[in-house]
């Protein structure tokens, strides 16, 4: 299957570092904001955000945490899942600002498995939604509040995120049919 790099590490960051930025802008600041990554890779790049906005605003550390969304999956008869971790919430969610962080957003099946998650764990007063790329195909009515790249795809390519952590470089490729 071929594959072409659309976003370098350069790109990358400088995608966070906007996501960052708009999320400070829109919530007048980083006061009672919880930023919540799905895993795997939604994780890493949440911790990377909320080191982005320490970076912003010096002394001001954003609570991460992970929210493993695969119990509440609607397609596990269907499609083989990873392994069910723990999730943890660094800090109740009650009356916070919660910042869901995921790689891609296809779907939005893999939100709405999020949002049942949250709502088991509490009741923010707020939650948004950011990803790294966006590719469209949405079969239900769910859209991202901050988004680093828009990518339109067919349904027969895929999106490959890599990031240092998992991976051991940076980079988004499209693979598939091109």
């Amino acid at each position: 299957m071929a594959a072409r790099t659309v976003l370098q590490a350069t790109d990358i960051q400088r995608a966070l570092t906007r996501i960052a930025h708009e999320i400070l802008e829109s919530n007048r600041g980083a006061s009672d904001l919880v930023i919540l990554g799905i895993p795997t890779r939604g994780v890493e790049l949440a911790r990377r955000i909320a080191n982005i906005i320490s970076s912003i605003e010096p002394g001001v550390e954003v609570p991460v945490g992970a929210l493993d969304v695969t119990m509440y999956r609607d397609d596990l008869s269907d499609n083989p899942t990873r392994t069910s971790t723990p999730s943890h919430l660094p800090v109740g969610i009650d009356d916070s600002t919660v910042v869901l962080v995921d790689d891609v957003l296809y779907s939005g099946r893999t939100v709405r498995a999020a949002l049942d998650a949250i709502t088991d764990m509490g009741r923010p007063r707020a939650v948004r939604l950011a990803v790294l790329v966006d590719r469209g195909h949405r079969e239900l009515p769910i859209r991202a509040d901050y988004v680093g790249k828009n990518l339109p795809t067919s349904h027969a390519e895929r999106i490959n995120v890599h990031l240092i952590e998992t991976d051991g470089e940076d980079l988004i490729e499209i693979a598939g049919e091109m």
